[in-house]
């Protein structure tokens, strides 16, 4: 790719960056759309609509940035939990990582790339027409002498990381039980939920479950739940949820908007008085369905609550019977975290959904192989041309070759990878999982490495699924091919960058899907009473989003260091514009205490031998062998650095310790 086909994506997006930020300077100013911009600070009464029309709110304004810049830690923790805090940590993780590796890049890798003659001799007066391999590791001539600065930055960059995450591990594990001491004792941390209930013939599950707990845990035994199938009552109880909440917010509008006309004759009714009666309904079926709950058939689980956190604790690590299928233990999640559909479910169930999951995401991963073949068509010209001859005269115009081989593919693959999330986090929600955190911690790992396979692996092998299964069976190669053909896709990922990573931001910045279901609504709909709902961040989108472009960054970190700038712009937007979407926009929903770390560590730690596979092949490369086998050591010191951290800090993220309990 040229670099004048770089350079279109570059200033298309930058363009969408600069309209998406101003159209939101404008449009949080405007009444009309608080609930889109700023729906936390509404439902907190922190912020009010203002009818009167000023002249100020036309014109964009910066004054969002200082509020985001100066948030600290302890008020996100406060405000957003602990999850939040590592989630922007990630962001600031990533910043370190790629300000010291753009120092050694920018400044040192790439000036002995463009001096080197291997592929050609870079032209300063013609740079525009330059393909980007110049600025690569390709470009270094063969058993030159000047690659053992590539050899000593690997080492570099990889202890400088290998420091950073002990310290990043460290610190959130010790924000973990810090943030568990800090809170007041939950119901749910002195519980804890047993499935496949053995029950005898003539005994019910609540019999079995007095009496095994009694027998075997007489002095931290409490009580217990049975729970049983009956989705009425929890509906109604939605339903209650939501009334009430839309009177409060009824409550807080003008004395105008708490009437509305209705009937053939436009009645006036009075709407507090409407959803009062509504609300006094709900409550009364409620309870006949309560009434009717001891009826109801038992699933074989049930909620056991103990007198101490510590006995809770240590009735989940240990193996209840003979038979590891019953007396299943798990922690039970917060009340609101419950995801109820599988509590009947089996064990053997259970399994068959695990199994069936795994079918599908690898037959999802083999149909992204198309848009992933079609993308790669795209980058290339003469391939494009022979596919489709009859555009062979539109393509001669520069300017459109320029969009169609810089702009258009990594936009292909944007908006094809935006359907992947949901469908994992469905594919997560049929596998057993209990709770909506568990579900979305399944998600951001099904995510994360089916970008890494679909968006890296399959793009720069572009073969077929023959070819890249052939690879991975052919371990002892893949050094050399993938010093082969990563090198090659640099400017294919600096577009993906530019595209997916900086005009994505933005737009999370202007909400483009809820400000249209907003626009939509207020056409469409016939009132305009119901209480405004604040949505969660969906983790399992953004987080395997900013750990792939850590990923990109790492491998091509001594290959093409010219990708580092456009990734430090990344992250820099990523940084401010979380920071402000957490104080307006996003509310906690569930909590899992800091449990995505572990998934940012092993990403990580996957990275960096990535790296060292592909510098022991282009080392190989290089005629360069004894850089190759110098570098042989570093993965294996790596995983046993990963190994060190999984025994030290790992088992305070699988639960929290008696100490602490």
């Amino acid at each position: 790719m040229l670099v004048s086909a770089i350079l279109t994506s570059v200033g298309i997006n930058s363009a969408l960056c600069v309209l998406f930020v101003v159209l939101y300077s404008i449009l949080k100013k405007q009444p009309s759309y608080y609930e889109v911009y700023i729906p936390r600070l509404l439902t907190e009464g922190n912020s009010k609509r203002r009818s009167r029309f000023n002249l100020e709110r036309l014109i964009p304004s910066t004054g969002w940035l200082p509020k985001a810049w100066k948030l600290s830690e302890e008020e996100m923790l406060s405000s957003s939990g602990l999850d939040a805090v590592v989630y922007m940590r990630t962001i600031t993780f990533c910043l370190k990582v790629f300000s010291f590796a753009g120092i050694i890049g920018i400044f040192i890798l790439l000036p002995v790339n463009c001096s080197g003659t291997e592929l050609h001799q870079i032209d300063f007066e013609d740079l525009y027409s330059n393909s980007l391999d110049v600025f690569t590791i390709s470009n270094v001539n063969r058993g030159s002498k000047w690659l053992w600065i590539h050899f000593s930055s690997v080492y570099a960059i990889t202890i400088f990381i290998c420091y950073l995450l002990y310290h990043e591990y460290n610190y959130i594990s010790s924000k973990r039980i810090a943030y568990f001491y800090s809170s007041k004792p939950q119901p749910h941390q002195f519980t804890i939920l047993v499935r496949n209930i053995p029950v005898s013939a003539g005994s019910s599950v609540s019999d079995s479950v007095e009496s095994f707990f009694t027998e075997y845990y007489p002095t931290t035994y409490l009580s217990h739940i049975v729970v049983r199938r009956t989705s009425q009552v929890q509906s109604l109880i939605n339903d209650a949820k939501q009334l009430y909440r839309r009177l409060l917010h009824l409550q807080s509008e003008p004395s105008e908007q708490k009437y509305k006309q209705v009937g053939l004759f436009e009645k006036k009714v009075d709407l507090l008085d409407h959803y009062g009666k509504r609300l006094e309904d709900l409550e009364q079926n409620a309870r006949l369905e309560q009434s009717e709950v001891s009826l109801a058939k038992d699933t074989h689980a049930a909620f056991v609550s103990f007198k101490t956190r510590y006995g809770a604790s240590t009735v989940f690590h240990l193996q209840q019977s003979t038979n590891p299928t019953h007396w299943l233990t798990e922690e039970a999640p917060q009340p609101n975290d419950v995801f109820w559909p599988f509590f009947s479910s089996s064990f053997m169930g259970r399994w068959i959904s695990k199994l069936l999951v795994v079918v599908a995401c690898i037959l999802l991963t083999i149909l992204f192989l198309i848009p992933v073949v079609v993308v790669q068509g795209l980058t290339n010209l003469s391939q494009l041309e022979v596919w489709f001859p009859f555009l062979k005269s539109i393509l001669t115009l520069a300017f459109v070759s320029q969009i169609v081989t810089g702009y258009l593919p990594s936009l292909i693959l944007m908006l094809f990878l935006k359907i992947v999330p949901p469908i994992m986090e469905f594919l997560s929600s049929i596998q057993g999982y209990i709770s909506h955190s568990e579900i979305e911690r399944s998600a951001c790992n099904k995510v994360l490495w089916f970008t890494v396979w679909n968006i890296f692996f399959a793009t720069v092998f572009s073969g077929s699924v023959l070819n890249q299964i052939s690879i991975v069976l052919d371990p002892k190669n893949i050094p050399a091919k993938l010093a082969v053909v990563v090198p090659a896709q640099a400017s294919f990922f600096i577009a993906y960058v530019v595209t997916s990573g900086w005009t994505s931001t933005s737009s999370e910045l202007f909400r483009i899907i809820p400000l249209i279901c907003s626009l939509m609504t207020k056409c469409c709909a016939e009132s305009t009473d119901d209480e405004i709902e604040v949505p969660s961040i969906p983790y399992h989108r953004d987080i395997p989003r900013i750990l792939f472009f850590g990923l990109l960054g790492i491998a091509y970190f001594f290959l093409a260091p010219v990708i580092l700038p456009f990734l430090l712009v990344y992250f820099c937007l990523a940084y401010i514009i979380f920071r402000n979407q957490f104080i307006n926009v996003y509310a906690p929903k569930h909590e899992t205490a800091g449990k995505f770390w572990p998934i940012v560590h092993n990403l990580v730690i996957f990275s960096l031998v990535l790296m060292h596979a592909i510098a022991v092949g282009i080392f190989s490369l290089k005629k360069l062998s004894l850089a190759s086998t110098l570098v042989l050591p570093l993965p294996v010191l790596t995983l046993l650095f990963n190994e060190y951290c999984r025994k030290r800090f790992l088992p305070i993220f699988t639960a929290y310790p008696a100490e602490v309990c």
